[in-house]
Order: structure tokens, then sequence, then C-alpha cells
């Protein structure tokens, strides 16, 4: 069982700028269908803690998913209400470029939209891919992934995922590639406004 720490702590871009988030989830409804947040860490971009806690779902839970969510019954005896949890995380988030994998699931349990530019999602990031030898239009595990680049395993043992622990390889992936891939986004940025300063001067 992990036990949550309560901390809060304040990357050119610069390292500030940067926060990697991840959210482990349980099931609600019937056999679990639905997914609801119960669980979020948010870590800087040198992988310390900013927030680790557990939240309780809007909903009753139907299924814990413990093999894969670490979540026991007893974790949310203490657990703060939805709505706390999402006010104090968009908080943290909003302004930030926001790294996770596969992040859309994340956004959309905690009901929050997060701006595309403003999102690395190591997911859906093909340099990464490319340096795994993986093909480039694949979604990758993360646990795939850190195994491949970092070398390092994560998810292991019986006691399910650490939120903590994949938002910190999250960061650590999407580092791997900053560079090159901040670059890419920048040029292509670039590019998108001078087609719309073209087609404006056509009009």
């Amino acid at each position: 069982m992990r036990h949550p720490t309560h901390q809060a702590a304040p990357r050119t871009l610069g390292p500030l700028k940067y926060v990697a988030l991840d959210c482990e989830m349980v099931g609600t409804g019937p056999k679990g269908c639905r997914n609801e947040l119960t669980c979020c860490s948010t870590v800087t971009y040198e992988g310390d803690v900013i927030y680790d806690k557990y939240i309780k779902p809007i909903n009753p839970v139907t299924d814990f998913r413990t093999r894969w969510s670490g979540i026991r019954r007893q974790d949310l005896l203490h657990a703060i209400p939805f709505d706390q949890g999402q006010k104090e995380i968009v908080k943290i988030i909003t302004g930030k470029v926001v790294v996770g994998h596969a992040i859309h699931n994340d956004f959309k349990v905690l009901k929050y939209f997060h701006s595309a530019c403003q999102t690395r999602d190591t997911a859906r990031i093909p340099l990464l891919n490319q340096k795994a030898g993986l093909p480039v239009n694949e979604m990758v595990s993360l646990k795939r992934l850190t195994k491949a680049i970092l070398k390092k395993d994560i998810q292991t043992g019986k006691g399910g995922h650490s939120s903590v622990e994949d938002a910190k390889a999250t960061m650590e992936l999407f580092k791997v590639v900053e560079s090159m891939w901040e670059q890419k986004l920048s040029a292509f940025s670039l590019s998108a406004k001078a087609m719309d300063l073209a087609l404006n001067q056509k009009t």
C-alpha cells in the first residue's frame, strides 16, 4: 500500500514550465465499466513530487482494479472529495506544459480540458518509438517504453501501479527527446502561422 505525500512544491521553455501528471482510476457503474479518478500525482521537471493524493470517486466503486490501480478500499477512507482534488490539480497545471502518457485518459477523469499546444503525450511522440526501435505509429505502453529507453522496470509486483513512479518515468522519457521534439513543435507552429498569414493576405 502506498502512502501519498501531501506536500506542495514549486522548468526554456524552462524547467519550471513543465509538470508531469499521472492518475489512477477505479471502476464505477455496472461491472466497473466507467473510469473514475481515485489518485493523482504530479512531479516537477526534476522529478520532485508536487502533488500526490487519494481522491474519492463521485460514484460508488464497483471495481477497485487493484491489480493495476494499486487502490484498495482502505485507501479511500480519508480521500478528499473529487471537487477539491480537481481544483487543487487544475491550479497546479494551469499555465504549465503537462507531460503524460496517453494523457487524454487522465484529463477525461479529471473532467478537464488542457490545450493541445501545452500538452506533451509520450504515447504520441514518434521520436520515442524510434529510440525504442518500435513502429512510430504504434501506441506503446509506458512500461515498455521505460524498459526499452531508460532500461528501468516499472509497474512490477502485485501491488499495482504507482502514479508517482509513472509520472516520474513519463518526465524522464520526455526529457530524452525534449530538445528535438520542442524544435519540431516550434517549427510546425511557425509554419502554421505563416500559412495563416498568407491566407489572410489573400482575403
